[in-house]
């Protein structure tokens, strides 16, 4: 319980819920309610009376009375609608701004050498795969605007008709006033504990799986060409399908338990109507009196056939307030998870301080390796400094960086402004841009319009490794320069950069290579593998002769 209010309270702290809007939209929502509750027991009240025909004068403010609740109630449901959205929809903005400054703030580019390390940093974003972050930002915080609209502003209205319904009954029959009670407890406590444990179940069985689909398919999503080249297309398509199936499988599981829940509620309105009645018909047959003047007369004990028509109609409008609360508990249970994996990026931003990015493993030509998703660029800008202080000499070059709209000449002077024509084509054509250099119709000085627009994939990786080659940096890394080339060309262009004798990028100069291909024969005198968890870990360095 303690921790169930604990999260209560961070729900609030972290929407920064306005307590003047939650309790205008409570009041919304009970004049919404207790006007429908209102309607039925004085249209109870008015078919029993109609029923003694009595002058049709008397039965005037009773009419108007409840065509004025019929329109109250949908105006008031309305008027609660527009408050409690938008108390959700401005708490929901004010967390987005804080998940997105907690992970501005968080040290999570730094890599991970150590299981030991790993295991203290569960919930860490550096361990998140894109989808899992999106996830976050996303789907989580709408689990807690959805507990300000389905569950918070709901369970408070339940209470108060509640009250209202049992007081009304205790005034006509103490037991039917107890059975009613009786069965808005079952309802609105047994119905929603149940409905929350399939909740919890759904949320263990559903997000692991609903993640691992939306990772791997981002992943297709992200890289299919390559994918298709290396003939891992299919097998990462029919990953994320048994991902997509096997969430599927558990929301149904949750499901079922879910519509046990459901069950709880009509079951409680028929005990409560049945004994509702069963009590009505004692109470009138034993305390009916004879007719006077065309009115029932009531004797001590009895009930008049207003009262009971009210005693049995009544419970049918009750239980409207707590038929929502399993779906309530299902918000309830949806938020606290969501609020738990959303304090930790919290906890990244204020947590242990942030450390120096850590310095390149030793070598001259290092290949970077690991699945998509898993911090292989985040290396690499943390190597240069990206995320503190830039390094001297250090250039990262990303695999979308931009291409202006001008020559190609001055594409390439964007990493070194003295750069010559002849040093231009003669890097070109080392990174197998010769042919294309050959068909453009003013060489150098061809414009490129539209910047990326105007050439194809590889032509786009060629020219980016080019201008990295031209630059002046001591150390160059680059972020997938061989992507979207033909799987025999990306390959011998990745031997090169990996070759310090291969004459492509001077030997004295450090060349680091993030990529998903590496070829079997390849020369880098140091390997990291990055794992899925974001662990980068140096697995062998490679001695290579000079010669």
């Amino acid at each position: 319980m303690k921790s169930m209010l604990a999260d209560f309270r961070g729900v609030r702290e972290l929407l920064e819920l306005s307590r003047w809007r939650m309790a205008v939209s409570i009041g919304w929502g009970t004049a919404a309610l207790g006007s429908g509750f209102a309607l039925a027991a004085l249209a109870a009240w008015l078919i029993a009376r109609a029923w003694e025909m009595p002058p049709v004068l008397d039965l005037t403010i009773a009419v108007v009375t409840v065509r004025a609740l019929g329109i109250a109630r949908g105006l008031c449901r309305y008027l609660e609608r527009l408050a409690t959205h938008d108390v959700a929809l401005r708490s929901m903005s004010l967390a987005r701004t804080k998940t997105y400054r907690a992970l501005a703030g968080a040290d999570i580019w730094r890599p991970r050498r150590s299981g030991i390390e790993a295991d203290a940093g569960q919930g860490d974003p550096a361990r998140l795969r894109r989808g899992e972050l999106l996830g976050r930002v996303g789907a989580d915080i709408d689990d807690l605007g959805a507990v300000v609209v389905r569950a918070f502003v709901p369970i408070a209205v339940a209470a108060v008709l509640s009250l209202a319904a049992v007081g009304l009954l205790a005034v006509i029959s103490i037991p039917a006033a107890l059975i009613l009670a009786a069965a808005l407890a079952i309802s609105g406590i047994l119905a929603p504990w149940l409905s929350a444990h399939a909740a919890r179940d759904a949320e263990i069985a559903v997000r692991a799986d609903r993640t691992a689909f939306t990772a791997e398919a981002l992943t297709v999503l992200d890289h299919a060409p390559e994918l298709r080249v290396a003939g891992r297309l299919s097998s990462a398509i029919e990953a994320a399908r048994a991902a997509g199936g096997r969430a599927v499988d558990a929301e149904d599981r949750a499901a079922a338990r879910s519509a046990w829940a459901a069950a709880v509620l009509p079951l409680s309105i028929g005990a409560s109507v049945l004994g509702a009645l069963l009590i009505g018909i004692t109470l009138y047959g034993n305390g009916s009196g004879d007719r006077v003047l065309g009115f029932q007369t009531v004797q001590p004990g009895g009930i008049s056939p207003m009262a009971l028509t009210v005693l049995v109609l009544v419970p049918l409008s009750a239980f409207e307030a707590v038929a929502v609360l399993p779906a309530a508990a299902q918000a309830l249970t949806n938020g606290r998870a969501a609020l738990r994996r959303l304090r930790r990026l919290e906890r990244s931003e204020t947590g242990a301080p942030a450390t120096e990015p850590p310095p390149l493993p030793d070598g001259r030509r290092i290949a970077v390796t690991g699945p998509s998703g898993a911090g292989k660029t985040t290396l690499l800008m943390s190597w240069a400094g990206l995320f503190g202080t830039p390094r001297p000499g250090v250039t990262f070059f990303a695999e979308d960086a931009h291409l202006f709209g001008t020559s190609v000449l001055e594409n390439l002077r964007a990493a070194r402004g003295d750069i010559t024509a002849a040093e231009a084509e003669h890097t070109l054509r080392a990174v197998g841009a010769g042919e294309w250099l050959d068909a453009l119709p003013d060489g150098l000085d061809t414009d490129l319009v539209g910047g990326a627009a105007a050439v194809s994939g590889g032509q786009r990786r060629r020219l980016l490794l080019a201008r990295a080659l031209l630059s002046p940096a001591t150390v160059l890394l680059l972020d997938e320069p061989t992507e979207h080339l033909e799987a025999e060309a990306g390959a011998e262009l990745l031997r090169r950069l990996l070759d310090a004798d291969s004459g492509l990028a001077d030997p004295a100069r450090t060349v680091v290579v993030v990529t998903h291909q590496l070829p079997p024969d390849h020369r880098a005198d140091t390997l990291v593998e990055v794992d899925p968890n974001g662990t980068a870990n140096i697995r062998r360095t490679i001695p290579v002769s000079r010669s």
